[in-house]
């Protein structure tokens, strides 16, 4: 589903105009963002009964280059994961 049918769904479930819901889901989404920044120290964001956001932190590491067989250094490096509330998956069929 792109931003824009996102939008248009919220706007219609939310009987308002596609101006107020991208507001809105803007402002949702600002919010995710912004929760983020402030949780930096945890390394997690938890929603309510929506889930966990979690920053997962992987160490340096080496591989190899599949074509030439050459050992490679893999630099350290971070991920955003994100983990359901069982609400969520229960919604979902999981």
């Amino acid at each position: 589903m792109s931003k824009a049918e996102f939008i248009a769904n919220v706007a219609k479930a939310g009987d308002m105009s596609n101006a107020e819901a991208k507001r809105v889901v803007e402002l949702v989404f600002g919010e995710i963002e912004a929760g983020l920044k402030r949780s930096k120290k945890e390394g997690k964001y938890t929603i309510g009964t929506f889930g966990t956001f979690a920053v997962s932190k992987r160490a340096a590491r080496k591989g190899r280059n599949p074509r030439t067989g050459e050992e490679i250094k893999i630099k350290a490096s971070k991920s955003l994961r994100f983990r359901p509330s069982s609400s969520l998956k229960e919604a979902a069929g999981c």
